[in-house]
C-alpha cells in the first residue's frame, strides 16, 4: 500500500517552485516598469534617473522590454531610432510634471521651459494649457533641437554606456 502523507522534506523542496510561480514567472510585459532611482541609468545617455518628475519610459520591440531614460527628451530621440516606434503596441510613459506619477506619454501635454535632467526642457501634465504642445508637436521640438551638450547617446564615442 502506497503511503501519501506529504513529508516536510517535501514541502520545502516545492517552496522554491511555489516562490517563483507567485512571482509571475519573469517581467511583466506592459505598463511601466520599476525603476531604481538613483541606480539605474538611461537607455539613451547612460545618467543616472533620479527625478520622478521628468524620466519617461519606452516598453516595445522584442519581447516588449522597457527602456528608462532620465529625461523624456531623451525617449523620444530613442524612440524615433527604433523600427517598432510606430508599433501601436509601443507604449510611452512620462513622469508627471507636478506629480512625479506615471501617465501615458501619448496623450500627455507637454509645458516648455522645465529645468530637466538633459535640458530638453519640456515636463509633461495631463491636461491641456496654454502653450503646451501635444506628442506629435513635442516630437518636432525635441527633434529639431537634437541631443543636448549634457547628453551623448550610449554606444557613441564618448558617450557612457
Amino acid at each position: 500500500m502506497c503511503d501519501h502523507r506529504i513529508s516536510r522534506r517535501h514541502v520545502l523542496a516545492l517552496i522554491p517552485g511555489l516562490a517563483l510561480a507567485a512571482s509571475g514567472c519573469g517581467q511583466k510585459t506592459t505598463g511601466p516598469g520599476e525603476i531604481k532611482w538613483g541606480r539605474d541609468t538611461c537607455d539613451y545617455c547612460g545618467m543616472i534617473v533620479d527625478d520622478p518628475h521628468f524620466a519617461a519610459q519606452l516598453r516595445g520591440g522584442p519581447g516588449h522590454k522597457a527602456y528608462k531614460f532620465d529625461d523624456l527628451g531623451d525617449a523620444v530621440l530613442f524612440l524615433v531610432k527604433q523600427g517598432w516606434a510606430s508599433d501601436p503596441a509601443t507604449e510611452f510613459w512620462v513622469g508627471g510634471l507636478e506629480t512625479g506619477q506615471w501617465m501615458d506619454g501619448f496623450k500627455a501635454f507637454y509645458v516648455g521651459g522645465q529645468r530637466t535632467p538633459m535640458a530638453h526642457g519640456f515636463g509633461a501634465v495631463a491636461a491641456p494649457r496654454a502653450g503646451a504642445l501635444d506628442f506629435a508637436a513635442l516630437k518636432v521640438a525635441i527633434l529639431a533641437k537634437g541631443s543636448t551638450s549634457r547628453c551623448e547617446p550610449s554606444g557613441q564615442s564618448g558617450g557612457q554606456g
